[in-house]
């Protein structure tokens, strides 16, 4: 019973240890920064700023960005996916193959953001009730009706599709690059209008 007890103190003690050693070191930190700020006023805010940037800092907009995002992207995917079996151009086909691989990673990633920030990712087949007409999403009757299409008049109406739902994400990603706080965002925005500017050109 003895040794059971002296055990249990021990553990207690080795506990109480670590957790007056955590509120020492928060206390510490606090307490260096605080001495910091006293005695540079003046550099405080760019420097507290750069720090916080540094450790990946994100804003309203960085979410907006990703939350308008993802639906936008899981839509480009689900055109994409109706290519292969109705598209008459090889050319159309090998967009679609892209433009898949481009946004699915994409997808995943600011799904990834929003978890780490404690926001919730928007489910699938939001965009079908939350974001019709928002920058370049097909209703759902202009999806319909390219599902019903194939061949050529698949291939111009894909076309034609994209190009306008590209535009939108390029929209979004711009707004990103103004607004934005979170630099891996503005980064994937960057390569947005990068690599959607070059699609729309070439469709």
């Amino acid at each position: 019973m003895n040794n059971k007890c002296s055990l249990v103190r021990r553990i207690v003690a080795v506990a109480a240890a670590g957790a007056a050693a955590a509120v020492l070191a928060a206390c510490g930190g606090g307490g260096d920064s605080a001495t910091g700020h006293d005695g540079h006023p003046s550099k405080s805010p760019s420097a507290s700023a750069s720090a916080s940037t540094a450790q990946g800092q994100h804003n309203a907009a960085d979410v907006a960005f990703a939350k308008g995002m993802i639906p936008h992207h899981r839509q480009a995917v689900e055109m994409a996916d109706l290519a292969p079996s109705r598209a008459q151009s090889a050319e159309v086909k090998k967009l679609a193959e892209d433009i898949k691989k481009a946004q699915d990673p994409e997808i995943e990633t600011m799904s990834g953001w929003l978890t780490s920030w404690g926001e919730e990712v928007p489910a699938e087949g939001a965009m079908d009730h939350s974001m019709h007409g928002a920058e370049g999403m097909m209703s759902v009757e202009e999806m319909e009706k390219l599902e019903k299409s194939s061949g050529k008049a698949f291939d111009t109406a894909f076309m034609e599709l994209m190009i306008k739902h590209h535009e939108g994400a390029v929209a979004m990603a711009k707004t990103e690059q103004k607004d934005g706080a979170y630099q891996p965002a503005k980064d994937m925005a960057d390569a947005i209008i990068t690599s959607q500017t070059a699609e729309i050109r070439q469709m």
